[in-house]
């Protein structure tokens, strides 16, 4: 409880000091709450003009700093499930909206942490409250900058908590059914393991489904009648953003690799496009691998014996897939809260794989931590890696490790979960 009370200490102390000094603090709050403002004064949000138009009526703040937040601000491309959750807060003043914003994911990913440290103190309490309490420490940015993966992961957690203590089960559908409504790509996988694990968990996965679709097409009627082509625009914005030396490009171009920023993009594609800097090719690559892995963990998963063992397992394997098979950024990290139940349930086994499981996750968390990143960020902004294959590697494991220790999680855990997997179905079946 001390470990975790420190990381907590850390994480509110640094995420509040960000949100008052920084001088571009709660901006990733900021893109979504002016989206939504403008939809709540019938204006559309998918149109890049028409939210510049509105951004700049409304903020005093400049808009044309740089290309990277020119797009962020211009280029809305969240769903339009989101505005739902999100118009509470639109509705009230920058000032009071952003401060209960910045409250609701502190008290959100907090809760979240001790529910995880509830469940991995039955194993190991010391080394969950020291992994997690280094999870928070390392997540001032998510509160400082106010973006929704902080309160969509903490969210989640608490779900799971909810769903494998079989306690508050109508708070754990509604929090997993408005994760799914604000970033569905965060915790879509955690949504189909209670699917395919069958039995209550798979009840509990009807339900939040059943909360998601009304609470989704609610959402978007809402916004078709205000802004009926937001399909099209969407789509327009998604490319545009994407599109070499956007923000959310991957590769070496990309504004996110040139300006050596701490939230790092997790996905694969981060690491391939440095070896080929071809989206058809790295993104095939990255699809390919990580669905791969997903689909043996999914055969796994319908397959096997249900046990809280074999839960913990499953769920550490598939939080670190997530984050790369397909885009997210280092603030979406926070989901390795999941892995942390599994990493204690092993290492209190004892052994090589215990002893592993430990390194594995420690090295995780670190490495995708966006504190952690600033620090190797200055310790490598005058490295310069050489030309060839062996500078190509250089750059991997220098300024983008984070994809590569997701895939050694990823493929760690799924290793573990597929062997107590057959030792579990081998028992059960004698």
């Amino acid at each position: 409880m001390y470990l975790l009370a420190l990381g907590i200490a850390i994480f509110v102390f640094f995420g509040s000091a960000l949100r008052f000094i920084a001088a571009d603090s709660m901006r990733d709050f900021k893109d979504v709450y002016y989206g939504t403002r403008c939809l709540l004064q019938h204006g559309d949000p998918y149109n890049q003009t028409e939210l510049m138009r509105f951004y700049q009526g409304e903020s005093a703040e400049s808009s044309s700093d740089s290309i990277q937040r020119r797009q962020s601000e211009t280029l809305y491309v969240n769903l339009p499930t989101a505005f739902l959750f999100i118009a509470p807060f639109a509705i009230l003043p920058l000032g009071p909206a952003s401060a209960l914003w910045m409250f609701l994911t502190a008290a959100s990913l907090i809760l979240a942490a001790f529910l995880t440290w509830n469940l991995g103190a039955d194993y190991a309490p010391i080394i969950s409250g020291g992994l997690i309490g280094l999870l928070l420490a390392n997540c001032a940015i998510v509160l400082g900058n106010g973006n929704p993966a902080g309160i969509v992961i903490g969210l989640c957690v608490i779900a799971v908590w909810c769903f494998l203590k079989e306690r508050f089960l109508p708070v754990g559908i509604l929090c997993l059914a408005v994760s799914l409504t604000i970033k569905p790509h965060d915790v879509i996988l955690v949504w189909l393991l209670f699917l395919l694990a069958g039995g209550a968990l798979r009840k509990r996965a009807l339900q939040t489904l059943a909360v998601t679709v009304a609470l989704s097409l609610a959402a978007i009627m809402w916004v078709s009648s205000v802004a009926p082509q937001w399909k099209p625009e969407m789509r327009s914005n998604l490319a545009e953003i994407s599109a070499r030396g956007g923000n959310n490009d991957p590769g070496p171009a990309g504004l996110t690799s040139k300006s050596r920023t701490p939230e790092v993009i997790t996905g694969l594609q981060a690491v391939i496009s440095v070896f080929n800097d071809d989206p058809g090719a790295y993104n095939s690559i990255s699809y390919i691998l990580c669905g791969s892995l997903l689909l043996v963990w999914a055969i796994a998963t319908l397959r096997s014996p249900r046990s809280p063992t074999l839960t913990w397992l499953a769920l550490a394997a598939v939080a670190s897939l997530t984050l790369l098979a397909t885009y997210h950024r280092a603030y979406d990290a926070r989901l390795l809260l999941l892995t942390v139940p599994a990493c204690a349930m092993l290492w209190a086994e004892g052994g090589r794989v215990g002893r592993l499981a430990l390194l594995v996750s420690t090295a995780g968390l670190l490495l995708t931590g966006e504190v952690s990143l600033a620090i190797l960020n200055l310790f490598t902004k005058s490295v310069h890696p050489g030309t060839g294959l062996l500078g190509e590697i250089q750059t991997v494991v220098l300024m983008r490790p984070a994809p590569l220790i997701l895939l050694v999680m990823g493929t760690f855990y799924l290793w573990v979960y597929l062997r107590r997997a057959r030792i579990e179905g081998a028992a059960a079946a004698d």
